[in-house]
C-alpha cells in the first residue's frame, strides 16, 4: 500500500523496569494525520520509536510499498519530533535546523523554515537560551528540513503553557495539512484538533481507530469512553436511564452507555431527576456532576444550578452510545 504500514511485536525492557509487550498495528495513509491517543504508560511512545527504527522488534515498517524494517532510522525518510525537543546545544538554531541536510538530497532551506514558523530572529542563538514553544518551532523545522516521507511527532506539546500549547497547535495544523504524519499524545483537545483519524491505545494495544467523532461519540468499550472524556453509566445501576432506552426496567439494557458531557441538556420535567453534587467553573463554562439513582454524570452549563438543586436531565437518543465490554474484542452498537 501507499502511505505508512507497521506492524510491531515486540516485549520491552529497561534496567529495573517491568517487561512491557507492544502488539499494534498502524495503517496511514499518504497525506494523512493518524493520533495514537492514550494514557501514559500505553506504549505510544515505544511504537512510534520503533516505527522509526530506534528499537529492534519482530513486526514489519513499510512506507509507499518500500519495507524499512532493517533499514536504520536516518535511512527511512522520517522526521521525527521528540517531546523534550532533542536540540544540540552547541549548535546554533540554524545550525540544529541543517544538522540532517548533510545526509539527505533533496532538502529544505532552514532560514526559510524558520521564518515560516515565526522564529527567524532567533536563527544565531543556541538552544538553552530559548524558550519551550520556541524549541519546539525550531525542532519542528530540523524535522521538516529533510523533506521526510512520514512526520513522527512525540507528543511536542506536553511540556508547552497553555496559551503557547494552543499557539502551536495551530502552527501544527497548518504544517501537517496534506503530510503524511503519526503524532502521540494523550491529549483529547490536541487529538481532535490534529486527527484525520484516531487510534486509541491501551496497554500496547490499538483498541479503537477511527475518525475523531466515530471515537468520541462511538466509543468501542467503557475505556475508551472514559478516556476520551465521556460519561460511563453501568445501566445495572441506572435503572432510570434503563427504562428511557428500553421502554422497560427489564435488564435487557445491561452493559455500559456511554454520552458526552455537552450532550446532556438541563430543563424540567427531564428523562431522569438529578441532584447536583459540584459546580466547577472550566473556562467559558462550568462542568456540573451530578447523581441520580446510584451513578454520577457530569454536564456542561453557561448557567449552572446550584449545589444541592433537584433538576431535570435530557438524554438525546442519537448521543447515547452502548459500550458492551472492555475486552480488546469488543464491539459497540448505537441504541
Amino acid at each position: 500500500m501507499n502511505g505508512l504500514h507497521a506492524g510491531v511485536e515486540s516485549t520491552f525492557t529497561a534496567d529495573g523496569a517491568e517487561a512491557f509487550t507492544v502488539d499494534a498495528e498502524i495503517e496511514v495513509e499518504p497525506g494523512e494525520s493518524l493520533v495514537i491517543l492514550g494514557p501514559s504508560g500505553s506504549g505510544k511512545t515505544l511504537l512510534l520509536e520503533t516505527v522509526a527504527g530506534f528499537h529492534d522488534h519482530e513486526g514489519f515498517v513499510a512506507f509507499d510499498g518500500r519495507q524499512l524494517t532493517d533499514l536504520p532510522p536516518e535511512r527511512r525518510d522520517f522526521g521525527f519530533v521528540f517531546q523534550d525537543y532533542a536540540l544540540f546545544p552547541h549548535m546554533t538554531v540554524t545550525e540544529n535546523v541543517a544538522y540532517g541536510t548533510q545526509y539527505h538530497d533533496e532538502t529544505s532551506d532552514p532560514d526559510a523554515l524558520l521564518a515560516e514558523l515565526g522564529v527567524s530572529p532567533l536563527s544565531d542563538r543556541y538552544p538553552p537560551t530559548l524558550s519551550g514553544g520556541e524549541k519546539q518551532r525550531v525542532a519542528l523545522a530540523r524535522a521538516l528540513a529533510i523533506q521526510p516521507g512520514v512526520m513522527l511527532l512525540d507528543e511536542p506539546l506536553a511540556a508547552l503553557d497553555v496559551p503557547t500549547r494552543q499557539a502551536l497547535r495551530d502552527d501544527l495544523a497548518d504544517v501537517l495539512a496534506d503530510v503524511t504524519s503519526v503524532y502521540v499524545t494523550h491529549n483529547r483537545t490536541t487529538a481532535r484538533a490534529l486527527a484525520d483519524r484516531i487510534a486509541v491505545m491501551h496497554d500496547g494495544r490499538i483498541v479503537q481507530t477511527g475518525t475523531p467523532e466515530d471515537v468520541f461519540e462511538r466509543p468501542a468499550s467503557p475505556m475508551v469512553a472514559e478516556f476520551t472524556g465521556a460519561n460511563t453509566v453501568d445501566l445495572s445501576s441506572a435503572p432510570s436511564l434503563r427504562r428511557l432506552l428500553n421502554g422497560s426496567a427489564s435488564p435487557e439494557g445491561d452493559g455500559h452507555a456511554a454520552i458526552r458531557p455537552e450532550a446532556i441538556a438541563f430543563g424540567d420535567p427531564g428523562d431522569v431527576q438529578a441532584s447536583v453534587e459540584r459546580v466547577v467553573r472550566e473556562d467559558a463554562t462550568n462542568r456540573v456532576t451530578l447523581s441520580f439513582d446510584d451513578v454520577t454524570v457530569t454536564a456542561f452549563a453557561d448557567d449552572p444550578p446550584s449545589i444541592g438543586d433537584t433538576v431535570g436531565l435530557r438524554f438525546p437518543m442519537d448521543r447515547i452510545h452502548h459500550c458492551e465490554s472492555d475486552s480488546l474484542d469488543s464491539r459497540s452498537r448505537r441504541l
